[in-house]
């Protein structure tokens, strides 16, 4: 019963900061309304896999591992931050590129493999999701615990992240906002790109004051 407990406040805790805006909400809705829902989906399954990842490490005791090495914490911070640079620019200079609906044979499983990896990368590279997975474990794990605990964790964590994301993506790939995105294409993809850099800039900025 207490652990039962316990992965119930786990998985609340776990939901607030999955819906709470940020990289991996941004990249998402982007996907969903600029490429496909099977895409949109496929980048949250990513999402869900990077959940996962955090939530063993989690579990392996993340939060003690930052706190006795923080260069570890600063590495993140910094690795991650040039990385939405990158998206950020990449994004940014894409704006003015047309979009093409109709993909030919053989490239629907390549498409969603890299967004399937874009989700993942995109994750794991989020320092905001490790620091969430680390205090909230910290706070809320009991001393001992079974590996059934352990198992359901990590499969809880897979659950609230891809569930979020794909709601995300379900909701934005409808016509309406699709349409809405074409008829602002330019704007929308260079405001998306200027956040994600902006979000970059700002980690490896943090990662810097904490070294220094």
């Amino acid at each position: 019963m207490h652990e039962a407990l316990t992965l119930a406040a786990l998985i609340a805790a776990l939901s607030i900061g999955v819906v709470s805006p940020g990289p991996s909400f941004i990249m998402i809705a982007r996907m969903a309304v600029a490429t496909s829902r099977a895409e949109g989906v496929a980048a949250a399954l990513g999402m869900g896999v990077g959940g996962a990842l955090f939530g063993a490490l989690a579990l392996a005791g993340l939060h003690a591992l930052f706190t006795a090495v923080p260069t570890l914490f600063v590495g993140l911070k910094v690795a991650g931050g040039l990385y939405l640079c990158w998206l950020g620019v990449r994004i940014f200079m894409a704006a003015r590129e047309p979009l093409d609906f109709t993909p030919g044979e053989g490239q629907v499983r390549p498409k969603r493999l890299r967004a399937f990896a874009l989700g993942f990368t995109t994750q794991v590279s989020n320092p905001k999701t490790a620091v969430v997975y680390a205090s909230v474990f910290a706070a809320l794990l009991p001393a001992t615990f079974s590996l059934g605990f352990a198992t359901a964790v990590v499969a809880c964590a897979f659950a609230v992240e891809t569930a979020w994301y794909a709601l995300v993506a379900l909701a934005l790939s409808a016509e309406s906002p699709r349409r809405a995105y074409l008829g602002c294409k330019v704007w929308v993809d260079r405001a998306a790109g200027a956040v994600m850099g902006g979000l970059g800039v700002r980690l490896v900025v943090q990662g810097e004051r904490l070294q220094g």
